[in-house]
């Protein structure tokens, strides 16, 4: 019996998951396995997303007035006209209350991203996987057509897009579909090459070959083996399209190409309108919709930098967190404390970094010192 089994078998273990344990709400896990800046960049983002979320929803509810409703003379922000109506941050050019086209904008944003990332990761995630599985003349056809649609400049390819798609209408419906599937046309070429050139390293690991031996269906390895393996960064790239569909839907709209005044709200055709206001001393017309994009932008990408930051392996121990592996080892260094000390663990086994190079260490993987005194040491069979 080697000095190092009782301290094993004395260490605490993880009590057992309990049937009555309350659940908790979703994303405090993820909450909790940050820490410090991280941490806080990802409550900042999860703030500014969830206010905008809100007002989306609740738009009909939180806004003073509706998108179209118009009010003459143009007012400063605080002012009222009628008595009684004020308008907080004042109103357009056109007649618009500046509050209630800000708060409708983020339900048309909010609707176009989602409806874009959906779109893409239909499409994008499948003819990856089949690319990289398949390989051959599909893989060369498909990579042939993603390498020119990437080639294209993204806004003047989602304005044709936009053109083709709304066929000169421009109304609510027509608008953001229009829209969503334009910025759907940008973002598929990242979802396929992200999937493809993972799906290519990962078709080659043993459970694909155990599963081809077992007589599985290709299209159960690919979306039942391949798929969970490689949709780690998938995630990430959600949120940066999203903070990227916003910035586009702002140029259409910007340019013209969006969404009609009448038919919904959108920051961009609002940035529009307040070019000519900027001479005349008119600031509250172009400020604020250029905040709200800047704010939702912001909250988009904290969210994905924090969740890169803990779904990849390299950077999840950024800031100082202990590794499990490192924390059970702690254990048993605590309760060697009180041993003689020529029954001290020997400090390369505790090089838990080093042993990591050859997977994940657990305490009963760590051997004693040799019978000879060396400080030599192995994991799972390797030197």
């Amino acid at each position: 019996m080697s000095a190092i089994a009782p301290l094993i078998a004395d260490a605490p273990l993880a009590p057992p998951p309990m049937a009555g344990r309350r659940r908790q709400f979703p994303g405090v896990a993820l909450i909790r396995s940050t820490h410090g800046v991280q941490r806080a960049m990802l409550l900042i983002g999860v703030v500014l997303v969830a206010i905008f979320l809100i007002l989306a929803i609740f738009a009909d509810l939180i806004a003073p007035y509706g998108f179209a409703q118009i009010f003459m003379p143009q007012l400063a922000p605080g002012a009222a006209n009628p008595p009684g109506s004020a308008h907080l941050l004042g109103t357009t050019v056109g007649g618009f209350d500046v509050l209630s086209r800000i708060i409708y904008g983020a339900r048309t944003a909010i609707e176009v991203i989602l409806l874009a990332v959906l779109f893409s990761i239909v499409i994008g995630v499948p003819l990856g996987l089949l690319s990289g599985f398949v390989a051959g003349p599909i893989d060369r056809v498909l990579v042939m057509i993603m390498d020119a649609l990437y080639a294209f400049p993204s806004l003047l390819l989602a304005i044709v897009v936009s053109i083709v798609v709304s066929s000169g209408r421009s109304g609510a419906l027509a608008g953001i579909v229009s829209a969503a599937v334009a910025i759907t046309v940008i973002f598929i070429p990242q979802y396929f090459r992200v999937t493809r050139n993972a799906t290519m390293q990962a078709k080659v690991e043993p459970y694909v070959d155990a599963a081809r031996v077992a007589g599985a269906h290709p299209g159960r390895i690919m979306f039942g083996h391949i798929l969970p393996n490689v949709s780690q960064s998938i995630p990430v790239l959600m949120t940066l399209n999203a903070s990227e569909s916003i910035l586009t839907l702002a140029g259409l709209g910007f340019l013209g190409f969006g969404i009609e005044p009448n038919s919904a709200a959108e920051w961009g055709y609002d940035l529009n309108k307040a070019l000519s206001d900027v001479a005349n001393g008119i600031w509250w017309t172009g400020i604020f919709p250029g905040v709200a994009i800047v704010l939702i932008v912001l909250g988009v990408t904290l969210i994905g930098e924090s969740l890169n930051d803990v779904l990849n392996p390299l950077l999840r121990t950024r800031g100082g967190t202990t590794t499990a592996d490192e924390e059970e080892v702690a254990r048993v260094v605590e309760a060697s404390g009180g041993m003689e000390d020529d029954q001290a663990v020997p400090q390369q086994m505790l090089r838990v970094n080093e042993a990591t190079k050859w997977g994940n260490v657990d305490a009963a993987d760590i051997k004693p010192a040799t019978p000879d005194g060396t400080d030599t040491w192995m994991t799972g069979g390797q030197p």
